[in-house]
């Protein structure tokens, strides 16, 4: 047996996420609800992002981090360098966007702005236990993350099944923190 390739890997998750019914994907979404909210403190500034269809997460997850912390930050693209933030102000701030992603209308600032968050939401298709973190292949985070502040924490939301012992690590990967999915909720990673 061969050691899966990061494309392996995400043929793999996509294809189990594209399985899953509607009602277990909202008993997930509404698990990572309840525990996003206890992982934020109040008055503060988190970066997370807008969830496709496909991603662990809706938009009732920013709601609840808006509920709770001072600001929250959600990627605007701007072309395939490190991402640039604006804030989320609710559905009816989002639009259309490259990459079939829904960004805020309002104002946008420079990535660096990221160095302000104290909590950042990063997504994932899956994490391995030392941190390893597989995306979409694009590279947008791990041209990002680099801005942040040496004590932020990076959380990557995942699945239960998707947090995995190991995955392939290539020289630029950004390693995450924790991992928070809907039935172990906040998981240390590369302890």
């Amino acid at each position: 047996m061969h050691a899966r390739t990061k494309d392996e890997w995400r043929q793999l998750v996509l294809t189990g996420r594209r399985a899953l019914t509607p009602e277990l994907r909202e008993a997930e979404d509404q698990a990572i609800v309840a525990l996003v909210t206890q992982e934020v403190a109040g008055g503060s500034t988190v970066c997370a992002y807008v969830p496709t269809a496909l991603e662990p997460g809706s938009l009732d997850f920013l709601d609840a981090l808006r509920r709770v912390a001072g600001r929250v930050l959600v990627p605007v693209t701007r072309g395939p360098g490190p991402l640039y933030w604006s804030e989320f102000t609710g559905a009816d701030g989002l639009a259309d966007a490259s990459y079939g992603l829904r960004e805020p209308t309002g104002p946008v600032h420079e990535p660096g702005e990221i160095r302000s968050a104290d909590t950042i939401f990063v997504p994932a298709l899956a994490v391995d236990r030392r941190g390893v973190r597989l995306g979409r292949g694009a590279g947008f985070y791990d041209r990002t993350l680099g801005f942040a502040a040496p004590g932020a924490r990076l959380i990557t939301m995942v699945r239960d099944e998707e947090l995995v012992p190991e995955l392939p690590e290539d020289p630029h990967d950004v390693r995450m923190g924790w991992a928070l999915t809907p039935g172990s909720g906040l998981v240390a990673l590369g302890e």
